[in-house]
């Protein structure tokens, strides 16, 4: 006789508790709604989590993604990271979320949040401050006076809770706690300072909050010794996850400028007028420095841009002097403060950062490698040299994916057509569970989408002046309450000279004052129009009436002529594959989405999405844009936008 197997059962969903439609949650929230989307997605962060498996979703606008991860990374038991996009979702989560769980949940959550370093404020910096000249007039005294009288009353020592200072404060970066003056233990406020705090904060917490820069700073030192930033964990989870790939390329490449060796000089002089130190030597050599890193960057000075470099060959043959003299400075500065290291721990820093920038220069200027992408960026009195992957999977799939039991990949923007296979293999993600989630939004009622039938090609001399009609035609209809998003900055300023002297709505500008400050003379503003770049095209949240209507001027394909995506389309071109249909496309169809994603962010908003860029009609790669996007009307009759916007 023989006997069948006993089916394999599911382990009992602890999120099912919350989410489900009589669960904890709707007890709790007096405007919980049940949302099977979110229902469904925590159960696949808590099965991935479970089973040591990754995952990424795509939960689109109004899922309720934020707690659909958050509920399961508390109840998992595990050290769980969270990296966001923006420090902005970290204090959401850290200030609102997570006190609105601890009230419910009997158990004390034991969750902290890590922010870079030059967020917190530097005790011995403030302290120093009192005694030495570094102010600046009356402004920075009474700036300086204010953070002074927080200082005692602060348990973190993080500058988000100082609303009254300035967003381009002169004071705070000269007392914040970046690392470049730290003397860690010999630091006299060593055992009070904000810093150690957050760190032992992190050391015994559950959830840990960071954001995307931090964790891959902290990443890319992870095998150095004493390196790491983020204690160990078992599971990470990334919220706004599209971005993953740009910023870890970001910190496995490394960086050098001219900035930098000014800095050092600079600070080394502060210690000893600071110290009181008789130094000519040291003095000298600090001298010497500044010298050769004017004759050596001077090779690659130009107007600002950012530019591919591939002269190394022309470097190694005309310019050899100019480098080992920049070299041979930078060892004779670092002698000469080892010599006084014993004694003056405030050069022990300086002395690691001389280390530091020698080691970038030469792997830059000596070891190209042909895995990396290199380029000169110009702003200003800056000169930067600096170095990325041009494939960052490889990395990942070693340091991360290899490494980590459960990631989960979240965004609203992930899909292309459906399909996860870009962004997987963009960064280095094999076989993971994959899952999409609607947002719940009626888009077909909710969201109406025109392309204006008769413009020109974009790229085209004749496409902006009627553009610009096309575009003044619409905000008659819709009243201003638009975004008006562009490709590039010169559109922007093209578009907003042609219109904003004629358009009868309060016109804003990006880059005429912060961008937190535009974001709210817009939504205090009736009727306004916002002229704007792709720094608005996400993290933004305008719900309600205010904000109807999202142009955007063109398909948001990445420029090819900037340096790393040259370099991506041309190694792509080397293996055989076809980097528009493989690349620029799928990452073209992300950013549109995330333009889209604007314009509906509750259950009663309405709006209009027009995208001036008749390619996405004309051209057989328009259908991937379309399919990319959530459920819509698509229309090109102006008088269907008139009807969607008549009284009801």
């Amino acid at each position: 006789m023989s006997t069948s197997a006993p089916t394999r059962r599911e382990p009992a969903s602890q999120v099912y508790e919350f989410f489900s439609r009589d669960g904890l949650l709707s007890r709790w929230h007096p405007n919980f709604e049940f949302r099977p989307g979110q229902l469904q997605m925590a159960r696949a962060v808590e099965s991935a989590m479970r089973e040591r498996r990754h995952l990424i979703v795509e939960a689109g606008t109004g899922t309720g993604k934020t707690l659909a991860y958050l509920v399961p990374a508390l109840l998992s038991g595990k050290r769980v990271v969270i990296s966001t996009g923006t420090k902005n979702l970290q204090e959401q989560l850290f200030f609102k979320d997570i006190p609105f769980l601890q009230q419910h949940i009997e158990r004390p959550l034991k969750v902290c949040y890590m922010k870079g370093r030059s967020n917190y404020l530097c005790k011995a910096k403030l302290y120093d401050a009192r005694t030495l000249p570094i102010l600046d007039g009356l402004s920075e005294v009474s700036e300086f006076e204010t953070i002074a009288q927080w200082e005692p009353e602060t348990d973190t020592g993080d500058r988000a809770e100082l609303t009254a200072l300035p967003e381009d404060s002169r004071v705070w970066p000269k007392i914040d706690a970046r690392g470049d003056r730290c003397t860690g233990q010999r630091c006299p406020h060593f055992d009070s300072c904000f810093i150690t705090a957050m760190h032992r904060r992190a050391y015994e917490s559950d959830v840990i909050i960071v954001n995307h820069h931090l964790f891959f700073a902290d990443l890319a030192v992870k095998d150095i010794e004493f390196g790491a930033i983020i204690p160990d964990y078992s599971v990470v989870v990334f919220d706004e996850a599209h971005e993953v790939e740009d910023t870890a390329a970001q910190y496995f490449g490394n960086s050098v400028s001219n900035l930098q060796v000014l800095d050092l000089t600079r600070d080394i002089r502060g210690v000893m007028r600071t110290r009181k130190l008789d130094l000519p030597n040291l003095a000298r050599a600090a001298d010497w420095l500044d010298e050769a890193s004017m004759r050596f960057f001077q090779i690659f000075r130009g107007p600002d841009a950012r530019v591919g470099f591939r002269g190394f060959d022309q470097l190694a043959q005309s310019h050899l002097e100019p480098y080992q003299q920049l070299q041979t400075a930078l060892s004779l500065i670092g002698n000469s403060m080892r010599k006084e290291s014993e004694a003056i721990g405030d050069f022990l820093p300086l002395f690691r950062r001389a280390g530091t920038i020698s080691n970038n220069l030469q792997l830059w200027v000596e070891s190209p490698d042909r895995e990396q992408v290199h380029w000169v960026e110009r702003r200003g009195k800056s000169i930067a040299l600096q170095a990325c992957p041009i494939d960052v999977g490889p990395l990942l799939r070693e340091k991360l994916f290899g490494s980590i039991e459960t990631v989960i990949m979240t965004s609203a923007t992930l899909a292309v057509s459906g399909s996860f296979d870009f962004i997987a293999n963009r960064v280095g993600l094999e076989n993971p569970k994959t899952l999409i989630v609607d947002g719940g939004f009626d888009y077909e009622k909710q969201a109406l989408l025109y392309t204006p039938p008769d413009l020109p090609d974009p790229r085209s001399d004749l496409f902006a002046e009627r553009a610009a009609e096309a575009i003044s035609q619409i905000l008659a209809i819709t009243e201003g309450r638009a975004f008006l998003l562009f490709t590039s900055h010169q559109q922007m300023r093209l578009l907003y000279d042609l219109l904003a002297p004629t358009l009868p709505f309060p016109s804003l500008l990006q880059g005429d004052a912060p961008k937190n400050h535009l974001l709210e003379r817009f939504k205090e503003t009736p009727n306004a129009v916002l002229f704007a770049t792709s720094s608005f095209w996400q993290g933004v949240d305008v719900p309600g009436e205010q904000l109807s209507c999202v142009v955007i001027d063109k398909l948001p394909f990445a420029v090819p002529s900037d340096p790393v995506v040259s370099a991506r389309i041309e190694k792509m071109r080397e293996e055989g594959r076809a980097p528009f249909f493989d690349y620029q496309i799928p990452q073209a169809a992300i950013a549109l989405k995330q333009g889209f994603g604007r314009l509906i962010r509750s259950g009663s908003d309405r709006g209009l999405l027009v995208i001036l860029d008749n390619r996405i009609r004309s051209k057989a790669y328009g259908r991937i844009f379309l399919e990319s996007l959530p459920s819509y009307r698509l229309t090109a009759s102006l008088h269907e936008v008139a009807a969607f916007f008549a009284p009801r």
